[in-house]
């Protein structure tokens, strides 16, 4: 029985290679198998997410948790082979489709091979690679190898018909499914306004961006706390990052209280009053939990480099992005200093014009992302079926 329903099942190949990947593609996995009625196999490369959606793993993704140029250079010859052996994979299994999720470097590759050997397997890209950002050439060459780009922001399906690129669709961004777990209830909002007021320090995801940003973060706050500015640090990260953050901080005349693990981190966003971040996708968090902040970015040599040339953009701050306004104020790399950081932060914890300037921004972010009554998972799946639809060939 189970070989004559595997006969009949629609067959999907999904790759995601970074934690958050892992999420998107266990989410979609979920809605799939719903809509197909359990008559659907799961083949690809992801995590512990996807694993417990039923995906196999062809390897452990924490393979490619590399960081440093020298290191990336050192293990080349690996991520090329997986490349490789991941491409070949897909072209054996003859899927119904083709999700590469994120991780551009890697899925991307796999796609164009994909496409090279057989045209026939329709490729959904979920996640769109920052065109809008930097490189917008990508977005035309993406026409050759994907069939469909599904966004997580609402602004890049108009930058795609921009730069030529292949259909885009706006499916919507999981933060927008946390709503709930981001905003206050009546008890965290009162402490959110009492004092002192929390400060939520959020310098980095990635051990590489802890050890940029620690020493200036640290002395920022110290700079505000000598300048009379009463407030509580509260530093929340993940078990991974727990040793790396516990060690930057060590040197800090100012002491964060330091919590652990998601429920812990949404915890402290509910009852914050201002952030002191560094930019990233934790500003649009910050932003759709109404919490005011001050962002700042500084990268190593080489990484500053490229961005001098390569970004073409107004502001680097998703949330600034998405509004579209540059509602927060960012201080990157020579302007990320505790001199000019430090009366920015000052400001946003008083009740003062900018502070407001923020919430009112934000307040308009729940019209900007909405998706309506479905979910990001369940416009995603929409897609996917209909490319597989497009596929459908006799069994």
């Amino acid at each position: 029985m189970q070989a004559r329903a595997n006969s009949v099942a629609r067959r999907v190949f999904l790759v995601a290679t970074e934690e958050s990947g892992d999420r998107l593609g266990a989410n979609l996995m979920k809605v799939l198998r719903q809509r197909l009625g359990g008559a659907v196999v799961f083949e690809g490369v992801g995590g512990q997410a996807m694993a417990r959606e039923g995906l196999t793993s062809r390897f452990p993704i924490e393979e490619l948790s590399i960081i440093g140029l020298a290191a990336v250079a050192r293990q080349l010859p690996m991520i090329l082979r997986r490349i490789r052996e991941t491409a070949a994979a897909v072209i054996e299994g003859s899927p119904d489709v083709l999700v590469i999720i994120d991780s551009p470097d890697f899925t991307h590759r796999v796609a164009r091979r994909v496409r090279a050997r057989d045209p026939s397997i329709p490729i959904v890209d979920y996640v769109s690679p920052s065109v809008w950002a930097w490189r917008p050439g990508r977005a035309r060459a993406m026409c050759a190898y994907v069939d469909h780009v599904l966004a997580l922001l609402p602004f890049e399906p108009e930058a795609y018909r921009r730069l030529r690129g292949p259909p885009c669709s706006y499916v919507g961004h999981p933060l927008i499914e946390q709503i709930g777990s981001l905003r206050p209830n009546p008890d965290e909002q009162a402490r959110r306004m009492a004092q002192p007021p929390v400060l939520l320090v959020l310098p980095g995801s990635r051990r590489s961006e802890i050890r940029h940003h620690m020493a200036v973060f640290g002395a920022t706050l110290d700079r505000l706390r000598t300048d009379g500015v009463a407030f509580e640090p509260v530093l929340p990260t993940m078990p991974h990052l727990q040793e790396a953050v516990a060690d930057g901080v060590k040197d800090w005349k100012v002491e964060p209280r330091i919590v652990v693990g998601e429920k812990e981190k949404q915890a402290a966003f509910r009852m914050a009053h201002a952030a002191f971040a560094k930019s990233g996708t934790a500003t649009l968090e910050l932003a759709i939990s109404g919490v005011p902040m001050v962002a700042a970015y500084k990268a190593g040599a080489v990484e500053s480099w490229i961005l001098r040339r390569m970004i073409k953009l107004n502001s680097v701050i998703l949330a600034n992005l998405v509004i579209g306004e540059n509602a927060v104020p960012e201080f990157i790399q020579q302007d990320c200093t505790p001199e000019k950081l430090a009366p920015a932060l000052r400001e946003i914890l008083e009740d003062s014009p900018a502070r407001r300037r923020q919430l009112q921004a934000f307040a308009k972010l729940d019209a900007i992302m909405s998706t309506g009554n479905a979910p990001p998972s369940a416009r995603a799946a929409d897609i996917v079926l209909a490319a597989m639809r497009k596929a459908r060939r006799p069994n």
